[in-house]
């Protein structure tokens, strides 16, 4: 079986067609289709059609909550495990962008796919959730809105706060205006942790204002791509540390009125990598902009040697596809 919620599709959009030929060849497919993404509406409602068509079972979301979600879960019978016990199996991708062809071209954003069990078992639970219309179901590791994502998340800030000085917060996302989760950096930054946060738009906390947030550093990156991904980081030991990529900003509308997705990052080698580009987004001097406690944007000026992280990230990218290709 494959399930998958979609968001926004391009105009032109072979995912719709892969899922209509697995559905002609006899697999279970299962799609959640948010029509009311802005600006896609219309491409959301062809391409839904064109499902039903070809055999999927669609699901149209909910009333007065949208599907912002970026996760697939295919589930398949393996043959070849020990004893051949013909076991239920998963493969699970969760992301931070949509499926969408256009915009992948031009949005910075973040994938894991896994086949960890315990997070296939969760998304298992989560679709069974959206087709059953509860929107309130419980998870062992996905954190997921409107019910758990924002509680969790301030929670592990609670476990920073308790470190003090030694605490450390990192987030990335597009936008910020939730007020809890603003008061609840203000109090990190009066226990004495240091907070970093990478947001390229909207921003409601002002860093910087002594006796408030005199811990809390503000940058945004605005490149050649559109920075999209959302990231949240807590811990300074990299052993320790704990990683989520989601699909949600720390916008109200995200925390309560749609339904999110966020997943943790397990694999060693993985976190070290995303660590890795986190500390080199924040050393950027090129295109980020700091924001200060007047609530103006300035040039990061602080290193004689320039560093553009998106063209850093572009290069090296480039360079790990051509050593695939040899």
């Amino acid at each position: 079986t494959i399930k998958i919620t979609i968001y926004r599709l391009a105009k032109k959009a072979r995912l719709v067609e892969y899922l209509c030929a697995a559905a002609e060849n006899g697999k279970e497919v299962t799609v959640l289709i948010e029509l009311r993404a802005r600006f896609d509406e219309q491409n959301n409602i062809e391409w839904s059609e064109r499902l039903e068509e070809a055999g999927c079972r669609v699901l149209y979301g909910f009333e007065g909550y949208k599907v912002h979600s970026k996760i697939c879960l295919i589930t398949y019978r393996s043959k070849s495990e020990p004893n051949n016990k013909n076991e239920i199996r998963y493969i699970t991708q969760i992301g931070t962008g949509n499926y969408n062809e256009k915009t992948a071209k031009m949005y910075t954003d973040y994938s894991l796919m896994t086949a960890n069990q315990e997070i296939g078992t969760d998304a298992a639970e989560f679709f069974k959730n959206m087709s059953i219309g509860n929107l309130h179901g419980a998870y062992r590791h996905l954190i997921v809105s409107p019910v758990s994502l924002k509680a969790r998340v301030l929670a592990t800030m609670d476990e920073e706060i308790e470190k003090g000085s030694a605490g450390r917060i990192i987030m990335k996302m597009n936008s910020v205006t939730d007020v809890d989760f603003i008061r609840k950096v203000e109090e990190a930054s009066c226990a004495g942790v240091k907070v970093d946060l990478i947001v390229r738009g909207i921003c409601c906390i002002l860093p910087q204002v002594p006796g408030h947030t005199e811990n809390v550093r503000v940058t945004s990156i605005v490149g050649r791509y559109l920075e999209h991904s959302r990231i949240y980081l807590f811990g300074a030991d990299e052993e320790d540390a704990k990683v989520y990529i989601a699909s949600a900003d720390f916008m109200t509308r995200n925390t309560t009125k749609r339904v999110e997705v966020a997943a943790p990052i397990w694999d060693k080698a993985i976190k070290e990598r995303i660590m890795a580009m986190f500390h080199l987004m924040l050393k950027d001097n090129v295109k980020a902009r700091e924001l200060g406690s007047d609530g103006n944007y300035s040039r990061v000026t602080d290193s004689d040697v320039k560093l553009n992280s998106q063209e850093y990230f572009f290069a090296m990218s480039y360079q790990q596809a051509e050593n695939t290709e040899k």
